[in-house]
């Protein structure tokens, strides 16, 4: 988009006003609320109670050029994403495997309950007695996103037209096409929102299930460390770093599925439309 088209289309220029608006009113409110934050850190007094802003800035240029920064990053993120990963797969194909044979969600339907009604720290701590600690962010991430992509295929695999289905039984498409042309249109909405919230459950759980099971290199483990010693801007720092990391890869995850969608013209299903 050229400035010379948005210029001469009144609808785009009042949308990128709108956005500009937008955006400045977000860093006006992410400005405020640093304000306060420093405001009462500096009427508490104790940083061991609030450390303010400002330290923790500077604690977090001091965890960034640390030599184990990254090794640290990567150890919990590629465990994390894993487990991310896993549960996307067994999600996708199992929920397509029970919208086909009612005997397989009937069996899926209890374990699914049990794990969305089950707290996140008593998985972990019986996948600590029968696991060790190192990968215990792989399962507890898997577990806690598995319910959620399940759930949404299978719910956007039932939301697909009936007519449409009934005029392909007709025609006799294949079942490609049907997959092309029917059930992908309907199943990307609710598989876009359903990777949009796992994508911050799994970071939470993972982090989570690392601060207790304090495998060695992990965050979790840094996290854990910074409690013991009571060193809260530490804690605060690489809380940044976690929200910047899991923001950072959902923008990406989204943009590669948006190219996808476009690639497969249904770029509308991002915008909440259905294709």
């Amino acid at each position: 988009m050229t400035l010379s088209t948005i210029r001469n289309n009144p609808a785009k220029q009042k949308k990128v006003k709108a956005k500009k608006q937008k955006a400045i009113a977000a860093i006006c409110a992410v400005a405020f609320w640093l304000l306060v934050w420093h405001v009462v850190s500096l009427c508490v007094g104790s940083e061991l109670v609030l450390v303010s802003p400002v330290k923790v800035v500077q604690t977090l240029f001091t965890v960034i050029f640390d030599p184990d920064f990254l090794k640290t990053a990567w150890y919990s993120a590629a465990r994390i994403l894993g487990g991310f990963f896993t549960a996307l797969t067994f999600g996708t194909v199992l929920g397509w495997v029970a919208s086909r044979f009612w005997a397989v969600e009937t069996l899926l339907r209890p374990i699914t309950a049990v794990i969305k009604a089950t707290p996140v720290a008593s998985f972990i701590i019986l996948v600590l007695l029968w696991f060790s600690g190192k990968n215990l962010s792989v399962i507890i991430s898997m577990l806690m996103v598995f319910p959620v992509i399940y759930m949404n295929v299978l719910e956007g695999i039932r939301s697909a037209d009936e007519k449409l289905l009934e005029m392909a039984q007709v025609f006799r498409l294949s079942v490609g096409k049907k997959l092309l042309y029917i059930y992908l249109p309907a199943v990307a909405p609710f598989f876009v929102s359903a990777c949009s919230v796992s994508l911050g459950l799994c970071w939470k759980s993972g982090i989570a299930a690392e601060v207790i099971g304090t495998p060695d290199g992990s965050i979790g483990a840094v996290f854990y460390q910074a409690k013991i010693f009571l060193q809260t801007s530490e804690l605060l720092a690489w809380t940044v770093v976690v929200v910047a990391v899991s923001v950072a890869f959902e923008k990406l995850f989204m943009f590669l599925l948006r190219l996808v969608l476009k690639k497969l013209k249904m770029e509308d299903v991002l915008n909440g439309k259905r294709a």
